[in-house]
């Protein structure tokens, strides 16, 4: 029997060799439009690769899997990211975990992932051609099971459109239109909160200020739970910025117990919450202009207020999106209601099966991208698999 897989990235490697160590009598072969494969693996992370995470600080699927999060809990039971951790061991790529629960290779080079997918596929004779643009299904009608691995953007697939939600970038950073802010640029906050006002999306951790704007984790979250709110206001909304994420009460006391302690000292000299000093300089001069250069026992209950409001809700307005590093995520394809949830088969196409990016799932910066592709492509193999056995095996009776 044969399968065909279209798209030689994370999922399809992962797919064609467990499919293969569960099915060695299946003929299988990658097929990849471009001239490179794996081009995706080689840059993620900056070049060491964020396979997976440790999940620890994760208590809802949701919180990390915008989109998805329902079916990856189900899927999990079969293949979780423990299990990639071991599978990832036990063919020889030697894994380490950050403080950030994010898993890298130990080696710290994406090449050594690579170099076991391109080797495990050799030794199962995997076929792998490159430079193959499949446009339809009908150039496949050789084969048994075809399964569509192409990432973000499956609209090459024009019979399959009627089961796509139309893609959209879902991990990217913000551009900010504010001068003195971008001045900022190299500027950490290790725990800010970033939300749209007047919507339910808000996401915390640490805030890099950059020369376009704003970017960090709590920026990247931010994004891909709302990726289809910005793209839908094409990326032009407000963002409020809460620096200590803390509640207003609170702030109020920390200005109030500064003012009690040093009531001598400029405003400037004294940073509540440990903000770095040149963001503290900017929204003390943004709050109080001409009046920054006072001490904070001529603050009054007016400027107290405006500087409360500068910490828990500092407003801006977002100017566009910008592309995290080398890295495209995006929301939408091919729409979950449209595969069966156990093995990933189409309902429409009989033997079409779909693995990774290319389905309505992702994920948040930190190796949940790539987890949610080794589960899907794992459940893929399963599935054919079991197909493959049940369809040579002799009936009963």
């Amino acid at each position: 029997m044969k399968t065909a897989i279209v798209g030689g990235g994370a999922a399809g490697f992962f797919l064609a060799i467990n499919l293969k160590e569960m099915c060695p009598q299946m003929e299988v072969t990658i097929f990849e439009k471009s001239k490179k494969v794996l081009a995706k693996v080689e840059v993620s992370g900056g070049g060491r690769c964020n396979c997976t995470n440790s999940f620890e600080a994760v208590t809802d699927l949701q919180q990390v899997y915008p989109r998805g999060h329902r079916l990856l809990k189900r899927l999990f039971k079969t293949f979780d990211y423990r299990d990639a951790y071991a599978w990832f061991e036990n063919h020889g790529v030697r894994l380490t975990t950050q403080d950030d629960h994010c898993v890298f290779p130990l080696s710290q080079d994406s090449h050594t992932i690579i170099n076991m997918f391109l080797a495990e596929a050799r030794r199962h004779g995997v076929e792998v051609h490159t430079s193959s643009k499949i446009e339809s299904l009908e150039e496949l009608k050789d084969y048994d099971f075809k399964v569509i691995t192409t990432g973000g953007m499956p609209s090459a697939f024009s019979l399959l459109t009627s089961s796509i939600i139309p893609p959209v970038p879902s991990l990217f950073t913000f551009s900010i239109a504010d001068e003195a802010l971008r001045a900022l640029m190299g500027t950490v906050v290790e725990d800010a909160t970033a939300s749209i006002p007047g919507t339910k999306f808000r996401s915390t951790g640490p805030l890099l200020i950059t020369h376009w704007g704003m970017s960090g984790p709590a920026i990247l979250k931010l994004s891909s739970h709302a990726a289809r709110e910005l793209h839908d206001h094409n990326y032009q909304m407000p963002l409020a910025i809460n620096w200590p994420s803390l509640k207003e009460p609170e702030i109020q006391q920390e200005l109030r117990d500064i003012m009690a302690q040093h009531p001598q000292k400029q405003i400037a000299t004294i940073r509540p919450f440990g903000l770095p000093s040149r963001l503290w300089d900017y929204l003390v001069a943004k709050t109080l202009g001409e009046r920054a250069q006072n001490r904070w026992q001529n603050l009054n209950q007016k400027e107290q207020n405006r500087l409360t409001n500068a910490l828990c809700n500092d407003q801006y307005q977002i100017a566009g999106r910008s592309a995290f590093k080398d890295e495209f995520v995006t929301c939408g394809g091919i729409d979950l209601s449209s595969v069966n949830p156990n093995t990933l088969e189409s309902k429409n196409l009989p033997s079409v099966y779909f693995a990774g990016e290319v389905l309505d799932i992702d994920g948040v910066t930190g190796g949940f991208n790539f987890q949610a592709a080794w589960t899907t492509a794992y459940t893929v193999a399963c599935a054919i698999s079991q197909q493959a056995c049940c369809s040579q095996s002799p009936s009963e009776g």
